[in-house]
C-alpha cells in the first residue's frame, strides 16, 4: 500500500467554520447554503494536498462554484488558462476542466506533470473533428491554411496552422495573411467570425451541446419579462446573437458587466459562468436562460482530491504531435487577448 493511500477521507472539523468563513459567505449565495458544510472538509483536504504537493490548480470558468472560488489558483477561459500553463512555476498542474484544456497545458509544459480529474471530462466540439477530416479538408483546399479553435484535439491542432479562441478569433484568423481560411471546428463562431472580416471562411459543422441549445425566443424572454441586457456567448446560435446587446468570450463578458454595470442581465453561456460572476457583480440580477455543460459537471471536489491524492490522471501527448501543436498553441499566445470589451 502506496503512503498516498492511506489519506483519510475528509471529514468535518468544527475549526473549518471559522478557518474558511470567509469562503462560506462568498459561496452563500452561490450554492445552497446546506452543501457549504459538505464541501468544506474536501475544499480544506484539497488545497492542504495541493500544498504538499506543490501543485496548482486550474479552473475553467465553466466549473461550479465551490471549485472555482473554493479550491482554484488560477481561473480564467481558455486563453487565460493555455497561458498560464506556458507560465506556470510549478511542477505540478491540476486542469479542472475538459480534456483538450488539460492537452493544451501539457502540450505548452511538456516537462511538467499535468492532471485531469476525469478523463471522461470531454468536449462535443472536439469530437466533431479528426485530424483526418482537416487533411482532408487541406486536400480539398490546397494552400489555404487552417485555423483551428481551442475546442479540439492534440491531434488536430497538430494539422492546424494556428489556433484560436472566441478571445482573439478574428485577429488570428486575419494573421494568417490569407484571403481565404478553413476554420474548425464551430461553425457558429465561424459565422461570427465571419461577419467581422473580409477573410473567406471554409466551415466546419462541428456545435457547442451547450450553447447550440439556445433560442432567440429565450432571449426575447429574458428581455421581455425581466427587462434584462442580454449577453451571448459566439457558439451561439446567429439568430441567438442577433437578439442580444453583446457578443463576446467569457473573459470579455466580465469585462463588459464591469463596464455596463446593468441591473439585470441574462448570460446566454453555461450556468455556472453566471454563478462565478454574481460573487464579483453582487448589484447586477443575474437572470438564467443558460445550460449546464455535463462535461465540466464531471470535475468535482471528490475527485480533485483523488487526483492529487493518487496522482491522477496525467495527460500525455506524443512528442511528433505535440511539436507540431505547440507551433499552433504559440502563434495563438504570440497574437493574445485583442477582442472589442
Amino acid at each position: 500500500m502506496t503512503a498516498s493511500a492511506t489519506l483519510p477521507v475528509p471529514v468535518w472539523r468544527d475549526e473549518l467554520e471559522h478557518e474558511y468563513a470567509a469562503l462560506a459567505e462568498r459561496l452563500e449565495p452561490l450554492v445552497p447554503c446546506l452543501e457549504i458544510p459538505l464541501h468544506l472538509p474536501w475544499i480544506d483536504a484539497i488545497n492542504k494536498l495541493k500544498r504538499q504537493r506543490g501543485a496548482v490548480i486550474m479552473a475553467h470558468s465553466y466549473q461550479s462554484p465551490e471549485i472555482f472560488h473554493g479550491v482554484a489558483d488560477i481561473t480564467g477561459d481558455s486563453l487565460g488558462l493555455a497561458q498560464a500553463a506556458a507560465d506556470c512555476d510549478a511542477d505540478l498542474i491540476v486542469v479542472c476542466g475538459v480534456h483538450f484544456m488539460a492537452e493544451s497545458a501539457k502540450i505548452l509544459a511538456p516537462e511538467k506533470t499535468v492532471l485531469i480529474p476525469d478523463l471522461e471530462a470531454g468536449c462535443s466540439l472536439a469530437s466533431s473533428i479528426t485530424a483526418a477530416d482537416v487533411r482532408a479538408l487541406r486536400a480539398q483546399h490546397p494552400g489555404v491554411p487552417v485555423v483551428s479553435y481551442a475546442n479540439t484535439s492534440a491531434a488536430v491542432k497538430a494539422e492546424s496552422d494556428a489556433i484560436c479562441t472566441s478571445a482573439n478569433a478574428v485577429q488570428v484568423v486575419e494573421s494568417m495573411g490569407a484571403a481565404k481560411v478553413i476554420f474548425l471546428p464551430d461553425e457558429y463562431l465561424g459565422r461570427h467570425v465571419a461577419s467581422q472580416t473580409k477573410v473567406e471562411l471554409v466551415l466546419w459543422h462541428g456545435r457547442c451541446e451547450v450553447h447550440e441549445k439556445f433560442t432567440a425566443q429565450q432571449a426575447r424572454h429574458a428581455r421581455e419579462q425581466f427587462d434584462a441586457m442580454l449577453v451571448a456567448h459566439p457558439e451561439c446560435p446567429p439568430e441567438v446573437l442577433a437578439e442580444v446587446d453583446f457578443v463576446g468570450s467569457t473573459t470579455a463578458m466580465g469585462k463588459w458587466l464591469e463596464r455596463e454595470k446593468p441591473a439585470r442581465v441574462a448570460l446566454i453561456t453555461e450556468c455556472s459562468m453566471a454563478d462565478n460572476l454574481r460573487a464579483q457583480f453582487p448589484a447586477t440580477q443575474f437572470i438564467k436562460p443558460c445550460n449546464l455543460c455535463p462535461h465540466m459537471q464531471r470535475i468535482t471536489l471528490q475527485n480533485i482530491y483523488a487526483s492529487l491524492r493518487d496522482m491522477k490522471h496525467a495527460v500525455e501527448v506524443p512528442a511528433d504531435i505535440r511539436v507540431r501543436a505547440r507551433a499552433a498553441l504559440e502563434r495563438m499566445l504570440a497574437i493574445g487577448r485583442r477582442e472589442s470589451v
